[in-house]
Formats: C-alpha cells, structure tokens, sequence
C-alpha cells in the first residue's frame, strides 16, 4: 500500500463515498491502492475511472516521485487488457484543475474506448473549425 500523510476521506467527496463502499459502483478493479469503476455518466460505450484510495484533490497534490500515478497507469493497462481494448486501443488520462476539465476534486484517471476516438476528436475539430470561421465571417460582416 502507497502510504501518504494528510489524505483522509473528504465528508462531501462522492469518490471517497464509493472507495468506502457508502455509495454503490460497478467496480472493475480493486487493491489496497486505488479502485476503478465504470462511470455513472459514460464519455463512450467504455469509460472506467481510476480512483485512489486516499484523497488526493488533483495531480499537482501527488508528491514529485510518488508512485502512485505509475501505479494507476499499470492499473489501467490491466483493465484495458481484461477488457479486450489494449490492442484496439483507449484513452487513458488525468483532467487537472477547472480549466483542465477536472469536475470532481478527487485525483482519478480515465480509461475510455468503444469507439474511434481519433477519428471523432478530428471530425468534431473539422466541424468546430468551419462553425467558428463562418461565425467570424457574420461578425466580420456586421451581421451578427
């Protein structure tokens, strides 16, 4: 177990709810480090988090050199594996902060697949592209 001072459960925090067993998920994976579950609000057919155990609020609060996020990683890849999604491929990742996408303040990485990610994130990036061009073009006109 990765031992850590300072980091007990958070009364208002849902993951620290679920680590404890207070609040029920579908758990994928557990150890004496992390539990991973899949995501009441799925992203994609696939989405599992990696949640710790112990209450870290973001990345920036993980000491340099902890191997905890290692560990996590290495959690993912088993799961990607059991899950038939190492070879096909998935998203594993860490939003950090508001401005990062981070929602709820309780370090957990995403594992996501099910569908073509690259070719999703390139035609929304294509079509966000020729929305935001043709909105310039309104304003540039007076139009808007």
């Amino acid at each position: 177990m990765i031992l850590r001072e300072g980091t007990l459960p958070m009364a208002d925090c849902i993951f620290c709810d679920i680590v404890s067993g207070k609040i029920p998920a579908r758990k994928v994976f557990e150890d004496d480090d992390v539990v991973a579950f899949r995501d009441a609000n799925p992203a994609a057919p696939i989405h599992i988090l990696v949640v710790p155990r112990t209450h870290i609020p973001t990345l920036n609060d993980v000491p340099e050199g902890d191997p905890l996020v290692c560990h996590m990683a290495d959690v993912a890849r088993k799961i990607a594996r059991d899950l038939g999604i190492a070879e096909s491929g998935y998203r594993f990742f860490i939003n950090v902060n508001r401005e990062g996408g981070q929602v709820i303040f309780h370090l957990h990485a995403h594992v996501v697949a099910g569908y073509d990610v690259g070719t999703f994130f390139i035609h929304t990036g294509i079509a966000a592209s020729i929305l935001w061009r043709k909105l310039l073009g309104l304003f540039s006109r007076g139009e808007g």
